[in-house]
């Protein structure tokens, strides 16, 4: 099992940056990926960004360029940067783990998710 915890969400302003945290806990030797997704009212949930444990990385393309994600291995956690950031941004922000089962395959493991609120 693991469990993943999110956090740094909130209210921004236009134009402006936040940095969100995903730290996993748990199996984490058999985690493979870990991903941001988001979903807003009335909206799919979408992919924002993957990185593997091997540091390749996938962004959605509309995105690609003010949102960057990174990962601290040492301490399980990976990290979204958002900036310049526009209110069409407001959603609810969910961490993802793709874990490796012991035989063959994936499990997916998914966060609380956290509020993101861009306003002025």
């Amino acid at each position: 099992q693991v469990q993943l915890v999110e956090s740094g969400g909130g209210l921004v302003q236009p134009g402006g940056s936040l940095r969100l945290s995903c730290a996993a806990s748990g199996s984490i030797f058999r985690i493979y990926s870990m991903g941001w997704y988001r979903q807003a009212p009335g909206k799919q949930r979408e992919l924002v960004a993957r990185i593997t444990t091997g540091g390749t990385t996938i962004y959605s393309d509309s995105l690609k360029g003010r949102f960057t994600i990174s990962r601290d291995n040492v301490k399980n956690t990976v990290y979204l940067q958002m900036n310049s950031l526009k209110s069409e941004d407001t959603a609810v922000y969910v961490c993802n783990a793709e874990v490796l089962r012991v035989v063959s395959g994936m499990d997916n493991y998914w966060g609380q998710g956290t509020q993101v609120t861009v306003s002025s």
